[in-house]
């Protein structure tokens, strides 16, 4: 698990409990199938992920808006604990090359409590700018509804 200390200039942080158990909560994150049911907020849909889900490997999922827009948000993984953690960067896109603009690092912890999960989405930013630009964008709400979509599904399986 992540010890250092949140940097307010830089981070974001969304986290719930969430009534569901940490491999439900990483399968949702780690199959693409489940993942496409969940990760864009309404009435924004993921319209693919093709996810290579190992250290070094390769993410692409890609969101459409209302009005035919598409969102690439392409990545790689950099640790996997399955169950328990998963971190995620765009500073790459595939095969270790550089991205032109890298945003943010994703740490997403899946910790067991009483009959659920605590689940944490911590974003670290390139710098403040970005960081403010994020929230600009909605991160709260957006994510926020994306994590009830995702406890939605992740109580089903």
């Amino acid at each position: 698990m992540m010890t250092e200390q949140l940097d307010e200039a830089r981070d974001l942080v969304l986290e719930r409990w969430i009534a569901a158990s940490p491999e439900a909560l990483y399968r949702c994150w780690t199959e693409s199938e489940l993942l496409m049911r969940w990760f864009a907020p309404r009435p924004w849909r993921t319209l693919s992920a093709e996810l290579d889900v190992r250290v070094g490997g390769a993410s692409l999922v890609v969101m459409g808006g209302p009005n035919g827009e598409q969102i690439p948000c392409p990545g790689i993984y950099l640790a996997l604990e399955p169950g328990r953690r998963i971190v995620s960067t765009d500073a790459y896109e595939r095969a270790w090359q550089p991205a032109a603009r890298p945003f943010m690092t994703l740490i997403l912890s899946f910790t067991p409590e009483g009959e659920g999960t605590r689940y944490r989405a911590w974003v670290r930013h390139w710098s403040e700018a970005d960081r403010k630009e994020h929230e600009a964008m909605g991160f709260h709400s957006g994510w926020g509804q994306c994590t009830d979509q995702l406890a939605e599904l992740a109580a089903t399986l």
